[in-house]
């Protein structure tokens, strides 16, 4: 199912309609909810809402299917990771595990995802929260990102789902110094806090790369997804650079999805791959890693997903790609 999409200005609010089919019975919906748009949201001027129909394959259970309105504002400037390549001086780095969760700024009042969507979440659940801006994932647990994902994305709070989420905080974006000074910033920041849902990152020093290989091990095979390299001197930069790293047992890239290929035996009816192409323009079929439900539903035409692979062929081609996700696009 593709995402349905209509918004309007708050500063203007009138009806900016892409070239996209509405049911019938949707459209006064759409009206009765901008007459009933909280005041308050009118001092937002670059904010806008979105009517917002769930991506088929991400994971979402029946609560999560509904239709719902949610609020976007500019996307936050936050700090981007690249790859870690062996050769670099890791005693110039702190390590920490790396969450497989929601990207969220904190921004002294409501939590933004990367993309610009303010998360809703429940009442009670960001109270004592420092006014500081804070940068961070939100997080269920090892494995747990579909459920997540689903969580942070629906208008009416799941409370039951939340119970499981804590913010994970791992940057203090507007303090002054290196990444070490922040973090000793934000260790006394945490020790005044009372809310038990903020957590933090924990960074240790790590001495070469065999034993940051063995860290990597032990946290994969505990279920997690990886580990993220802080250069202990950088000051926070918005965009990727190489004072952000991540180390994972395999590499990720992201592709535009350029065809749907059938399936067959078991897959018959359903999807077998995916004709994709890289940024660069190398095109390759993905056929590994999607659930039947994903199968069944696969990423649309023209999305972009990420794949995990292991180094490039002779013809400079993902090697063993397999599908992970739709690119996150919160």
């Amino acid at each position: 199912m593709d995402r349905v999409f209509a918004s309007f200005t708050l500063a203007n609010p009138v009806f900016v309609m892409p070239q996209v089919r509405l049911n019938r019975l949707r459209l006064p919906l759409l009206l009765i909810a901008g007459m009933r748009m909280p005041m308050a949201l009118a001092s937002e001027p670059e904010a806008s809402l979105a009517l917002l129909e769930p991506t088929a394959g991400q994971g979402l259970d029946g609560e999560h299917q509904d239709l719902a309105w949610s609020l976007h504002t500019r996307p936050p400037d936050l700090a981007l990771a690249q790859s870690y390549e062996p050769g670099i001086e890791l005693a110039d780095y702190l390590v920490s595990e790396k969450f497989d969760g929601v990207r969220a700024f904190w921004d002294g009042r409501r939590l933004i995802t990367r993309g610009g969507l303010i998360i809703n979440a429940p009442a009670g659940f960001t109270d004592g929260f420092p006014d500081h801006p804070l940068d961070g994932e939100l997080w269920m647990g090892r494995g747990t990102f579909a459920r997540l994902s689903g969580t942070v994305r629906t208008l009416k709070p799941d409370l039951e789902a939340w119970q499981q989420v804590r913010y994970v905080v791992f940057d203090l974006p507007a303090a002054e110094g290196g990444f070490e000074d922040r973090f000793k910033a934000l260790e006394q920041l945490f020790a005044q806090a009372p809310n038990a849902r903020l957590q933090l990152a924990h960074q240790h020093p790590i001495a070469d790369h065999a034993t940051l290989q063995a860290r990597l091990e032990q946290i994969v095979a505990a279920g997690g997804e990886g580990l993220m390299l802080h250069r202990r001197d950088a000051l926070y930069q918005a965009g990727r650079s190489a004072h952000l790293l991540k180390v994972k047992p395999y590499l990720e890239g992201e592709a535009v999805v350029l065809e749907h290929l059938p399936g067959q035996g078991k897959y018959e009816g359903m999807l077998g791959s995916m004709l994709v192409e890289e940024p660069d323009g190398t095109q390759f079929k993905l056929g590994t890693g999607f659930s039947d439900a994903e199968r069944a539903n696969p990423p649309p035409i023209g999305s972009v997903v990420t794949f995990k692979y292991h180094g490039r062929t002779k013809y400079d081609r993902p090697r063993f790609a397999s599908f992970l996700r739709i690119a996150e696009d919160l």
